[in-house]
């Protein structure tokens, strides 16, 4: 695959000297996140840090943010292919969010058409013709952002001293190296745990700006809180990159995941069926509020979560039904207190502009809503025995089918995937895989109930599935949790990848 035209002598030696300047450091916040999973298995619970006591108490405001990125009241996220990149940012939504992590297959051709299309976009030269149909920019697009992978994952085809490098280093530091002067500096950070997480992130920021003769502040960056943990650190997250602060968003699929990964050895914390789970259950409209609560206080954007429904052109009945609870989704975040939200498809964005317009009106968002009616506490945020619902066969069958349909794409080069009308991508596939671990776990199914599960909804998938099939039961049935991306199944992309 050819790659100089992105790989330059000077991304090289750029993405050399990030990784050499903070790889000790991530090894180390790496090792700290599995000391914390070390106790809460030992019985340990989330909670409030004395120790920042004075952070979350205290009079402060992040840095102001620039005018145009000031209204966002929709955002629209997805892969950073070259027909999603054009279609997001055509779409109308005031933001589009690139994707290099839970929605991008991190094969190396991904990865690197990714940067290339990325590029072509602020230069407004990109373009796509399919034989049938031309693909070019209008003249009103969204406004850009990018979301790198996680500090927990590498990239295994760019080595530094003979060891893989972070992808988290990787994917900025290409995408800032060569757009820094196009005005790409929004940011999105995925899956951070604590403060030090988004410290070294503003570390990072710093470094970057002042080797390249960027002013310190330009970069801004929302952070998803998408994990159990950093639910309890919000202040202290925005709090250490208040320079470079653009809010927090609330990473629904990834945070529900994170409770059972986090939290899901007690009985206390077993999830019903994915599909109860609703942002309206007590533990997540929690979330949701101290979220809001925590940016307003500090000049910051609150983000409302996905709306991952893919409208059907040839059921309008379906249609129908799942519009009417995207609306009710979206109404409920705007009477919240959120300044905006995410959709998965561009038809949802006249649906959740409707919702947020009926709020603002021509306010560019409601940040001024203090939302002081609220008081969260720590039993709120783990007040998962609260949820309703039951745990269903009918449950088990769609985290099986959804999981491996997810990843026999996966495997073959597709981040997102539409299955049954609803865009899955990593975060929905390792809900999926995780349930059935917890549900087993706490002997509320059987391994013959998934062998049997699975053997029936594999048949009816069809051929080409054999692969996908084999990782899933591995990863949802190990006694111990394991992580998806640490086991052969992404050597394996690695491997085919260039």
């Amino acid at each position: 695959m050819h790659t100089d035209d992105v790989l330059t002598s000077d991304a090289l030696e750029f993405l050399t000297e990030l990784e050499r300047e903070f790889r000790d450091r991530r090894a180390e916040l790496l090792a700290r996140r599995a000391e914390r999973l070390a106790r809460l298995a030992a019985g340990e619970l989330p909670d409030f840090l004395s120790e920042t006591a004075s952070v979350r108490e205290g009079d402060w405001r992040i840095a102001p943010f620039p005018e145009e990125i000031a209204d966002r009241r929709v955002e629209i996220t997805g892969p950073v292919d070259r027909k999603m990149v054009i279609n997001a940012l055509n779409s109308g939504a005031r933001v589009f969010m690139a994707d290099f992590e839970d929605a991008n297959s991190p094969t190396w051709e991904n990865c690197i058409d990714g940067q290339r299309n990325l590029t072509d976009a602020l230069d407004r030269t990109i373009s796509l013709d399919t034989g049938e149909k031309r693909y070019a920019l209008h003249d009103e697009v969204a406004v850009l952002f990018v979301r790198p992978r996680g500090w927990h994952l590498e990239e295994r085809h760019f080595a530094v001293d003979g060891a893989p490098a972070s992808a988290s280093l990787f994917d900025f530091g290409l995408y800032f190296l060569r757009n820094h002067g196009r005005n790409g500096r929004y940011l999105y950070l995925p899956k951070l745990e604590s403060r030090h997480e988004a410290r070294l992130w503003d570390d990072v920021f710093r470094f970057a700006q002042d080797r390249l003769g960027v002013p310190r502040g330009t970069i801004k960056a929302t952070v998803l809180i998408e994990t159990i943990l950093a639910a309890f650190e919000m202040d202290e997250i925005l709090h250490e990159l208040r320079e470079h602060s653009a809010g927090l968003n609330a990473g629904r699929w990834d945070y529900i995941f994170s409770v059972i990964k986090k939290l899901g050895h007690r009985p206390e914390f077993v999830l019903p069926d994915r599909a109860d789970v609703t942002m309206a259950v007590p533990f997540m409209r929690a979330y949701c509020e101290l979220l809001v609560r925590t940016c307003h206080r500090r000049g910051a954007h609150a983000m409302g979560g996905m709306a991952a429904f893919i409208p059907s052109r040839r059921d309008p009945e379906v249609n129908a039904i799942a519009l009417e609870k995207v609306r009710e989704d979206k109404d409920r975040e705007a009477s919240q207190g959120f300044d905006g939200t995410w959709v998965a498809h561009p038809d949802l964005v006249p649906v959740a502009l409707e919702s947020f317009d009926r709020v603002l009106g021509e306010r560019p968002n409601q940040i001024e809503r203090q939302r002081d009616d609220r008081e969260i506490r720590s039993a709120d945020l783990l007040d998962i025995a609260s949820t309703p619902g039951s745990i269903t066969e009918a449950g088990l069958r769609n985290n099986v089918s959804v999981g491996i349909q997810y990843l026999a794409a996966w495997l073959h080069g597709s981040g997102a995937v539409a299955i049954n009308n609803l865009m899955e991508d990593a975060a929905t596939a390792e809900i999926s895989r995780s349930q059935i671990w917890q549900w087993l776990h706490h002997g509320r199914i059987t391994p013959d109930d998934v062998r049997r599960i699975t053997d029936e909804e594999v048949a009816k998938l069809g051929d080409g599935y054999d692969d996908a099939r084999a990782i899933f039961e591995h990863i949802a049935t190990q006694p111990d949790y394991v992580e998806f991306l640490t086991l052969p199944a992404y050597d394996r992309l690695v491997a085919t990848s260039g």
